[in-house]
C-alpha cells in the first residue's frame, strides 16, 4: 500500500523548518499541542492479532469522524497554515474506509479497501 503522508507528517516537517516567523510558529505549536491533549494515538494500525504485530508495517489510515466538529476545525487551521507555506493538501471523503481497527468520537482508524481511496 502506497498511502500518502498525512498532513501531521507535514505539520511536524514544517516545524523542523527554519521558514516559519514566530506568529506562525506559536500558531503550528499550539494546534498541535491540541491534538495531543485531545486526539488519542491508537495502540494499532493494522488488524493483525498475532504474535509480533506491533513490528509489522502499518496499514491502517485514520479518518476523521464527520461529527467530530471540533477537531475539524482545528485539522481545517493546521491545513490553511501549511498551504500558506506551500504545502498541498487533499482533503479525501469516502463512506467505504476499511476494515475498522479503533474509533473513538474523533477518528477511525481502519484498514483500507481495494477501492478506499489513499
Amino acid at each position: 500500500m502506497n498511502a500518502r503522508s498525512g498532513f501531521f507528517c507535514a505539520a511536524y516537517e514544517l516545524r523542523n523548518a527554519p521558514i516559519l516567523d514566530q506568529a506562525q510558529h506559536d500558531q503550528l505549536e499550539a494546534l498541535l499541542d491540541w491534538f495531543r491533549k485531545n486526539v488519542a494515538i491508537p495502540k494499532r494500525f493494522n488488524k493483525s492479532k498475532s504474535k509480533g504485530y506491533y513490528r509489522r508495517d502499518a496499514k491502517g489510515l485514520s479518518w476523521f469522524r464527520a461529527d467530530a466538529n471540533e477537531a475539524l476545525g482545528k485539522a481545517f487551521e493546521l491545513v490553511a497554515l501549511l498551504k500558506e507555506n506551500g504545502y498541498q493538501i487533499e482533503l479525501l471523503r469516502t463512506g467505504r474506509i476499511g476494515y475498522i481497527i479503533y474509533e473513538d468520537d474523533v477518528q477511525t482508524v481502519a484498514e483500507p479497501f481495494l477501492d478506499t481511496p489513499i
